[in-house]
């Protein structure tokens, strides 16, 4: 199968961003719902807030100055019931600090794109969110990278060097020269793009959708 032949899904996140995992969740059950589609997903970088500091900052400090704490209670209310809805348990009361998320994004960048990228990027979120674990730390981040079998020694080298960060940066600089606002956004085919934590439903229809084009595409293009 020729590679442009093959139904792409590129995933605009963060990994402190909770619809995001929400988002990770429906997309999961999307490409169960349609079977007969294999898409190539791919995780790329962004960060909500790049001016948190490399080691992070207080959790409560931070909520109270991007929302106020009153909203920042109903905002995470709604949040929270969303992911019931997904099996997601958030523990936000075991978040302690919000993380600076460059590391995290080079370690899924080293992941391969795949069942290894997406244990990984999987795991982050659940650190974060439901074990309140600090996805800034070099220690959390080899947990996650063991899970997904990747080479531990070999990706804590690499964290204690700047492979790869301006790389990271570039990519996030891309999506908002694209427009990228808001994530989790869903690139489907490098052209499609879904903004938001969309229901899964209608992530499978275009899914489908899409991958009916691009068959239909390729059947002209052989007849010619």
């Amino acid at each position: 199968m020729r590679e442009q032949d093959v139904l792409t899904i590129d995933v605009v996140s963060d990994v402190m961003c909770p619809w995001c995992y929400i988002g990770k969740r429906r997309l999961d059950r999307a490409q169960v719902m349609a079977p007969e589609v294999e898409p190539i997903v791919r995780w790329r970088p962004f960060q909500l807030d790049a001016t948190i500091p490399t080691e992070g900052m207080d959790r409560q400090e931070y909520l109270d100055k991007k929302f106020g704490r009153e909203q920042a209670i109903e905002i995470y209310k709604k949040i929270y019931e969303a992911g019931e809805t997904e099996g997601i348990v958030f523990a936000f009361d075991r978040i302690t600090k919000s993380p600076n998320t460059i590391n995290a994004h080079r370690l899924i960048r080293w992941a391969e794109t795949g069942r290894q990228q997406d244990v990984v990027v999987d795991r982050l979120f659940d650190l974060f969110f439901c074990e309140g674990e600090d996805i800034g730390q070099d220690s959390v981040l080899l947990d996650a990278a063991r899970e997904a079998a990747m080479d531990v020694d070999l990706i804590e080298d690499a964290l204690a060097t700047d492979r790869d960060v301006d790389e990271v940066k570039k990519e996030i600089q891309l999506a908002q020269d694209l427009g990228v606002q808001g994530v989790p956004t869903f690139v489907i085919n490098r052209q499609h793009v879904l903004v938001g934590a969309q229901p899964a439903e209608m992530l499978a229809e275009a899914i489908v959708q899409i991958s009916q084009e691009l068959d239909f595409g390729s059947e002209i293009e052989e007849a010619g």
